[in-house]
């Protein structure tokens, strides 16, 4: 499998759950032929460059996924036909696409900790401001 990148433009008066709705179901398009949806990002509304199809703004939508190169062709053909979809690229990456790694701090312990960090900071300053006055 190859890992691919797509980008798509949304019809700007496409919004809240019909654009939820339209990006599940690209998704599911994806995932119905055999491909791997590793990410979705909404990038939100943004005015274009240059006027497509007569609309100057466009919700652009970045969708990578592992495919075999068949499905690219159902999947871009089915944007094709959606009206709500005013353009759209797809790109193979090369090499390939890694999934960064998620951290997870604590909230109870660092939040203890930065605590008696200030507390103990204050203490210190506290012994400064005394010992200069002596």
């Amino acid at each position: 499998m190859r890992t691919y990148e797509t980008i798509f433009i949304v019809h700007p008066e496409v919004t809240g759950d019909d654009q939820i709705a339209l990006i599940d179901k690209f998704k599911s398009i994806l995932t119905d032929q055999g491909a791997t949806v590793l990410k979705v990002e909404n990038w939100g509304t943004r005015t274009l460059a240059y006027t497509v199809k007569k609309q100057s703004k466009g919700c652009y939508v970045m969708v990578i996924f592992d495919a075999e190169p068949t499905v690219i062709a159902e999947f871009e053909r089915r944007m094709r036909i959606d009206d709500k979809v005013i353009k759209f690229q797809t790109v193979l990456l090369e090499g390939g696409y890694e999934v960064p790694p998620v951290v997870e701090a604590a909230p109870q312990e660092s939040a203890e900790e930065a605590e008696g960090t200030e507390e103990e900071l204050a203490g210190e300053e506290a012994d400064e401001e005394t010992s200069e006055e002596d």
